[in-house]
């Protein structure tokens, strides 16, 4: 099968949508499937009509992590082990890191190498019976992707090593308790919950969507005095934007505003 058909891209409207499509495997991610996702990423950004990515995966499940498979004939015990973290890093990040919001929506297992790709996005929404948890320790592994500095800034220190030292698995639920997702609804609401969430995204502007994603995730990174004056430029290249401009008109004029993207 063609890496195409195991990451699958679709356009819709506002919305892009990746699929992991190997539900025989329980959408076990590769590095041709990484690579894959890379180059969906430039795509998603580079495209002015798209608002949000919306990742998923075919098969009722989400993804289960990487290939053991390939892991065992490729990594384990070889000098080339490191490049798999390395690789698994820079996709995971790029996709924290991209201009346009993403959505992960969980069902089935969320673990491993799928529990990185989750927490790399910028939201995640699940049914309620999913399965999510980093897992690594199960099979004594390391997760190479974001678990040790994405889940803390999520969730704390203290939830983070519960999540991590004993390989628990959480329920849709249960993550939602715990921070670590925004909304768990029944699995026949999913759809319509996902739906729900993803249009508060597609209307608004998305450049003012890169400038506020792109400082928050820095909020956690300095200090106080230096997010201020960070703060204090976005400000300013917010005012000087057209879709500033087109935002404080369409008000003033009563309409719905036409964003441009700059």
């Amino acid at each position: 099968m063609a890496v195409e058909d195991e990451i699958q891209f679709e356009r819709d409207g506002h919305v892009a949508r990746v699929w992991l499509n190997r539900p025989w495997k329980k959408n076990c991610v590769t590095v041709p499937i990484l690579n894959r996702l890379d180059e969906i990423i430039t795509e998603v950004d580079e495209d002015p009509e798209l608002r949000v990515l919306v990742v998923r995966g075919r098969g009722g499940t989400f993804c289960s992590g990487f290939d053991l498979d390939s892991l065992k004939a490729e990594y384990v015990g070889k000098s080339n082990a490191i490049d798999v973290a390395v690789k698994s890093a820079k996709v995971c990040d790029r996709l924290y890191s991209m201009k346009t919001p993403s959505v992960a929506v969980l069902e089935g297992y969320v673990t491993a190498g799928g529990f990185e790709i989750m927490i790399s996005c910028d939201f995640a929404i699940s049914a309620d019976d999913a399965k999510i948890g980093d897992f690594h320790i199960r099979r004594a592994l390391f997760g190479g992707a974001g678990p040790i500095y994405r889940v803390p800034r999520m969730i704390g220190i203290r939830k983070t090593k519960e999540l991590m030292l004993t390989g628990k698995l959480l329920s849709g639920i249960e993550a939602a308790e715990f921070g670590l997702i925004n909304k768990s609804a029944p699995a026949d609401k999913l759809d319509a919950t996902v739906d729900d969430f993803i249009g508060d995204l597609v209307d608004k502007s998305p450049f003012m969507m890169w400038l506020t994603k792109m400082t928050i995730d820095r909020s956690l990174d300095a200090d106080t005095q230096s997010l201020m004056v960070m703060e204090h430029l976005a400000v300013g290249v917010a005012l000087n934007s057209e879709d500033a401009n087109e935002g404080v008109s369409a008000f003033l004029e009563k309409r719905e505003p036409k964003w441009t993207g700059r």
